[in-house]
């Protein structure tokens, strides 16, 4: 079954219910994701696991929260610190490149997440709405 994450973190401190391992973020998972999308070539994204941002604000907050009893732990923290900030770099990076592009074909966007997605159109709106203004100035500047 799903459940919203909130449930089903109360049903797995009860020991009522488990995480599916494949639900799961680590290290590794981490490491393969960012090899995979440094290795996309230019303006293409590599496709993430389903939900990966919250899994991934949910890994983090977890390893924060056993840091300070286990020194392997912080040292797994910020280690993953590290590669999830290199991955948003990367992804932002494409993101902002494709948006200010032309219009681009599902194809090219379908491995955005939806939070991705988001960004993606509003920078587009915001970009083109930007180029629009600019030229209208510098033609009124022209007459």
């Amino acid at each position: 079954y799903e459940v919203a994450y909130w449930i089903a973190k109360e049903l797995v401190n009860s020991r009522i219910a488990h995480f599916r391992e494949e639900e799961i973020l680590d290290a590794t998972k981490l490491y393969k994701i960012q090899w995979k999308e440094r290795v996309q070539t230019a303006g293409r994204l590599a496709s993430l696991p389903k939900d990966f941002y919250p899994k991934l604000r949910r890994y983090i907050k977890e390893l924060k929260k056993e840091s300070p009893k286990n020194p392997g732990k912080m040292r797994e923290y910020e280690r993953v610190g590290h590669l999830a900030k290199d991955i948003v770099n990367s992804r932002l990076k494409k993101i902002v490149s494709l948006a200010s592009a032309p219009a681009q074909t599902e194809q090219i966007l379908r491995n955005l997440t939806d939070e991705e997605r988001l960004l993606y159109n509003m920078l587009y709106k915001l970009i083109n709405k930007w180029r629009k203004e600019i030229i209208r100035v510098e033609e009124e500047e022209m007459e």
